[in-house]
């Protein structure tokens, strides 16, 4: 038996401006087909951070080595990540739409919070303090720790009602609008937006044509 070979893996962008927002933009939300998840690998989890510059080089090939040595661990861990990505994504969501989030959503991310900040630690370079993570041993669920600190502090910000939803067919994305007066619509203008607009505009032709002389 053949096993048909996935499509490229699309490129990773980083349109929401909040590291959560941009991990549950890795898929579209209205399109479960594989040529458009982004995470279908562990291994794609950590090419991912590496864009975003959420986990230190040296933690990212730490991980890599665990993960090729443990593939069933990881591939439980990756698991775990794709439901805590639906987990934030609907409770970012639910913001978006002037909705209160699900209980059992705040007490899943509760859950996974409570045991990434367990590692949470203030490090010292000799001239400035900052967050760190501290784990003695290599834990193929550090791949969710910066994200769920991201969503507690986005959660919890003042700012919290700048979280948009793009209004674009098939797409989902969420983003942080820093618009002066909140008119972001789209992910991105160039891609949802234009498309939206050429459909609308597709309409308005074929509307206008069958009301026309003899319509």
């Amino acid at each position: 038996m053949t096993t048909e070979a996935l499509p490229p893996r699309r490129p990773f962008k980083f349109l929401g401006g909040w590291l959560c927002l941009d991990f549950t933009n890795t898929c579209n939300w209205d399109d479960p087909s594989l040529e458009i998840e982004r995470f279908r690998h562990y291994a794609d989890v950590l090419d991912w951070h590496s864009a975003a510059g959420s986990l230190a080089g040296a933690e990212v090939a730490a991980l890599r080595q665990q993960a090729g040595q443990q593939p069933e661990a990881a591939a439980a861990a990756l698991a775990q990540c794709l439901r805590l990505r639906e987990t934030i994504h609907r409770i970012f969501g639910a913001v978006a739409a002037g909705q209160p989030p699900a209980a059992p959503d705040i007490a899943a991310l509760n859950e996974v919070l409570a045991a990434a900040l367990a590692h949470l630690q203030i490090e010292n370079d000799g001239t400035e303090f900052s967050w760190g993570w501290a784990n003695p041993a290599i834990d193929l669920t550090q791949v969710w720790w910066p994200v769920v600190r991201s969503a507690g502090e986005l959660l919890t910000s003042e700012r919290l009602a700048r979280v948009g939803q793009c209004g674009g067919t098939s797409c989902g994305w969420l983003f942080f609008d820093t618009t002066r007066n909140h008119s972001r619509r789209w992910c991105e203008m160039k891609h949802c937006g234009n498309l939206v607009k050429a459909r609308r505009h597709y309409r308005r032709r074929k509307t206008a044509e069958s009301s026309g002389p003899g319509g």
